[in-house]
């Protein structure tokens, strides 16, 4: 039985953040106005919101088994998987000197890494699902290959735009190497394209922010020459 708490955790939560004079948009970070133990009682809340939408849509929640607690799986899905990105901190990102204190030069090339993404429209709630591709020259320091894909999916995991999520990524990137020096690329398709309105299957969106050297020809050539490297690559060993 869900105990309703007044007011309810959300507006509690609002109150702390517009107290902050914090932001609250859908692709916004909220995770510091959060406190232990709230996101259960978001979930409690949204729990019983969705089954009155489900109510809504004349769907019987009592009888069907097939949407028995389907109201609840729809809370933890948003709070605790595909919107996590709003309610989880970043995830925690340990640097490394690039200063050939190991005994090599310091690396001056260019890095680049693929991240699978799973986001959200925040226009019609469809899901996006594509690939991130960063691109990076370092300065003074280097960060783990996994920790550009860990970035990558936290910033997508919430409800956003494909153009703000490729610079929200390029701008986390960049604060957590300290280097200007960054590009994101996206490929992705959208469920706001696919499954409803124009109905249009396999309609990929691509975007990209460029920063520091890469709005040199070289270097964006180089850039776009390893996704291309990469997407031949994947596209071979997935086949």
């Amino acid at each position: 039985m869900i105990v309703k708490q007044n007011p309810p955790i959300s507006q509690v939560i609002v109150d702390r953040i517009k107290k902050a004079g914090a932001r609250f948009h859908a692709n916004d970070n909220i995770s510091d106005y959060i406190e232990e133990g709230e996101k259960e009682l978001l979930i409690e809340e949204l729990t019983e919101k969705f089954e009155d939408v489900l109510k809504s849509l004349v769907i019987d929640i009592d009888t069907d088994p097939n949407s028995h607690n389907t109201g609840h799986r729809l809370a933890k899905m948003y709070i605790k998987e595909i919107m996590s990105g709003r309610y989880e901190k970043a995830p925690k990102v340990a640097s490394f000197p690039n200063d050939g204190s190991h005994g090599t030069k310091p690396y001056s090339g260019m890095l680049v890494v693929r991240a699978d993404i799973k986001s959200m429209c925040s226009h019609h709630h469809q899901p996006v699902t594509g690939v991130a591709y960063i691109g990076i020259i370092p300065s003074t320091k280097v960060i783990g290959l996994s920790k550009y894909v860990r970035i990558a999916q936290h910033c997508a995991r919430r409800g956003t735009l494909q153009e703000e999520l490729c610079g929200d990524i390029a701008s986390a990137i960049m604060k957590a190497t300290e280097s200007e020096n960054v590009a994101c690329y996206i490929v992705a398709r959208h469920g706001c394209m696919e499954n409803r309105g124009i109905m249009a299957s396999c309609a990929a969106t691509q975007t990209t922010v460029l920063h520091g050297l890469f709005y040199t020809a070289d270097a964006k050539k180089e850039f776009f020459d390893n996704v291309q490297m990469q997407e031949n690559q994947n596209r071979f060993s997935c086949s």
